[in-house]
């Protein structure tokens, strides 16, 4: 089974698209780093996810030292932010992120990474729920003023999901 290491990003798009539920469905299993969990998930619907199926997963020393020299690199980025490239990184797990700098590390170092628009996507393909409740969704996710999907993408995917299927 893939492991997909998400970002916090990508979790507070799915929640705004009432997506979470759905792409637990999928045929993927959802890690985050203990850091990330604990800074920025713990207090708010922590739990939820792990009864969801998140698994909250320990850095090795290695993968600490990694993540502290991203983030000496990067000081854009966030240490847990640092902390899920790593992870990613090192055990050849698949990034989630919606973070244009993280994406862009990845994207330099050849680490496999995807946003939540791949993500629906896959719910679309894979049939896991209606079209039209990820049009909907989508469109909740773009309406929210911190929305940071490129608008272009955006409505190609929502004309896509509203076509009929064949």
């Amino acid at each position: 089974m893939k492991i997909l290491v998400s970002d916090t990003s990508v979790l507070i798009d799915l929640e705004r698209g009432g997506f979470l539920d759905s792409c637990f469905k999928l045929p993927f299993e959802f890690a985050v780093p203990d850091l990330l969990y604990e800074r920025e998930l713990a207090e708010f619907g922590g739990p939820e996810l792990i009864a969801r199926g998140l698994r909250v997963v320990e850095l090795n020393g290695d993968e600490v030292t990694i993540a502290q020299t991203v983030r000496g690199a990067h000081p854009k980025l966030s240490l847990p932010d640092a902390f899920s490239y790593s992870l990613a990184s090192a055990r050849k797990w698949v990034l989630l992120s919606g973070d244009s700098e993280l994406r862009a590390l990845a994207q330099a170092q050849q680490v496999t990474c995807f946003g939540v628009l791949w993500l629906l996507d896959q719910l679309f393909d894979g049939a896991v729920i209606e079209a039209t409740v990820i049009a909907t969704g989508l469109e909740a996710i773009a309406a929210h003023p911190r929305c940071r999907l490129p608008r272009a993408e955006i409505q190609a995917r929502l004309e896509r999901y509203r076509k009929p299927r064949n």
